[in-house]
């Protein structure tokens, strides 16, 4: 099956969905290559190293701009609950 926004999932919710469970649960701060990770255990396979990161953070723009999540660090970008 594919998620919503692309790449093999084990159900049908979306990236942002599966990282924003991970993130809540987690805590802590997220870049793209724990987000990453977190989007691979949920299933998800990029073609390669460098676009699993493109995409992990695209989804971790969505949360934030969804609300779910800020910014805390610009260089290297980092992010954590907002409720933290």
């Amino acid at each position: 099956m594919t998620g919503s926004l692309g790449g093999h999932v084990s159900n049908t919710r979306t990236h942002a969905e599966f990282l924003d469970e991970a993130i809540q649960a987690l805590r802590g701060t997220w870049d793209a290559e724990r987000a990453l990770t977190a989007l691979f255990g949920a299933g998800y396979r990029p073609a390669d190293v460098a676009t699993g990161k493109k995409r992990a953070r695209q989804v971790l723009r969505d949360l934030a701009d969804a609300g779910a999540i800020v910014k805390v660090n610009e260089r290297p970008v980092e992010y954590r609950r907002a409720d933290s």
